[in-house]
């Protein structure tokens, strides 16, 4: 469970897990350094500065107090200032209390150190007079009265000990920063093995050249290797169905030409009917074979369109057709890429679907953050959840579902819409139409990077 939490939280892309791998040792490992320098070292180093000070403090209160006199105490005093102290003052009355800076990292030690071996200690302020953290200032009580000394804050503990994290973190920066430098580098050829893979999953074919660590360089060449055999295998099935279809159109051909000399009857109307009918099924194999080649797009460059005049003029062809077709809401979209031909055959295949299993067909332009999509909707069965997903396969009848009785097809237009998607690098959804309670196909399109266009 702790696992699973934490892992909401890490770094999704691989430059941040990255990142994450080369700062998380680097950060304990400071840490860890510092704080067992400071504690050892530092502290050790305190401890000694700190006892020898208290022991000539302990002194100098001894021999104050051994005098005969508060002239004879201050006398000593003087002779003790230019080697032991900066200022001293007996009697004095100006009060001394415990103080220190924030970033005084050993203050909390000298002060214990101080109390457990100065007697009569009554105050330390290691900020100084006026804030001046060079100085100590001490209130001892004497015979004479209070005592109030003033040396050197190096005297009591290492100088400016906090030097060595600015210089622990400084050298960390400039270390992660050159790491960056050649992470960047390494994790170059896998986004572009990234690209590549992706784009082809749109049906683009783009450069790729194998680069990087040897790893990487295996990944690429099995990427080559795996894209050339797909693409192989799928210009081989298109030469065979482009085959078959050669290969059919002849006897049809015939069929048509002995259909011709037979007199008019409803036999002959019937038989008519079922060649025409076999010539599209034809069709339809041949146009999903080449879409599947990619031969179209890569041959069809991007243009930049507008979406709601595109999708006017899709539907009064639909009409044209003889479909019952209208225009629903319009969202005004700026122009964008896309492959005309290829995104008119998606819609073209979407409506003649809907025309096929409906009586009426709604068609509309949806727009959002970064998307833009045309929505189908229909008044016929529709389909069920459960069927969508198969429903967008090729070859998919799904006759308990849909309608048959208007025409039959090959389970080819939603599947060559849905690759028509991808190749933009965008997806189509199937639901619920709620005004007209039939289907409801969503054709949703990226436009905010060329994604058709590159």
């Amino acid at each position: 469970m702790f696992f699973r939490w934490l892992k909401r939280y890490m770094p999704q892309t691989l430059y941040g897990r990255a990142a994450l791998i080369l700062l998380l040792p680097m950060v304990s490992v400071q840490l860890v350094v510092s704080v067992i320098f400071v504690q050892r070292h530092f502290n050790s180093i305190t401890e000694q500065m700190t006892g020898l000070l208290a022991r000539e403090l302990a002194h100098l209160v001894s021999q104050v107090n051994e005098s005969d006199s508060p002239a004879a105490a201050r006398a000593r005093l003087e002779e003790l200032t230019p080697a032991l102290l900066i200022d001293a003052e007996l009697p004095s009355y100006s009060p001394v209390s415990d103080a220190k800076i924030w970033s005084d990292f050993t203050g909390a030690r000298v002060m214990r150190s101080l109390y457990r071996q100065v007697p009569g200690l009554t105050g330390v302020d290691l900020r100084g007079p006026q804030g001046q953290a060079s100085r100590a200032v001490l209130a001892i009580d004497t015979r004479w009265g209070p005592m109030r000394l003033a040396f050197s804050r190096n005297r009591l503990s290492a100088r400016n000990p906090h030097q060595l994290l600015v210089y622990m973190v400084s050298i960390g920066i400039i270390m992660t920063v050159i790491a960056y430098l050649f992470l960047r580098n390494q994790l170059r050829p896998i986004k572009r093995l990234g690209r590549a893979a992706e784009a082809f999953g749109r049906g683009q074919v783009i450069d790729y050249r194998i680069s990087g660590a040897t790893e990487v360089r295996a990944a690429g060449r099995a990427f080559l290797e795996m894209r050339a055999r797909i693409l192989a295998q799928i210009e081989s099935r298109t030469m065979m169905l482009s085959g078959i279809s050669h290969d059919l159109r002849t006897p049809l051909t015939r069929f048509r030409l002995g259909l011709s000399m037979i007199e008019e009857s409803e036999e002959r109307a019937a038989l008519e009917q079922d060649v025409q009918e076999m010539e599209k099924l034809v069709d339809a194999f041949l146009g999903f074979a080449r879409a599947e080649a990619r031969s179209d797009r890569e041959e069809e460059p991007a243009e930049r369109i507008d979406p709601a005049a595109f999708l006017r003029e899709v539907v009064a062809r639909a009409r044209r057709g003889g479909q019952d077709v209208t225009l629903g809401a319009l969202a005004e979209a700026p122009p964008a890429w896309f492959r005309p031909m290829a995104l008119g055959r998606a819609l073209d295949n979407l409506l003649s679907n809907a025309a096929r299993h409906a009586d009426h067909t709604r068609a509309g332009l949806e727009q959002g953050p970064g998307w833009l999509a045309f929505v189908i909707e229909d008044d016929g069965p529709g389909i069920a959840e459960a069927d969508r997903e198969q429903a967008l396969k090729p070859f998919a009848r799904l006759d308990s579902a849909r309608n048959q009785d208007r025409g039959a097809g090959v389970g080819l237009g939603l599947a060559i819409a849905a690759d028509i998607a991808r190749a933009h690098g965008g997806t189509l959804e199937l639901g619920h139409s709620r005004d007209l309670g039939g289907l409801r196909v969503v054709l949703r399109l990226p436009v905010g990077t060329n994604a058709a266009a590159s």
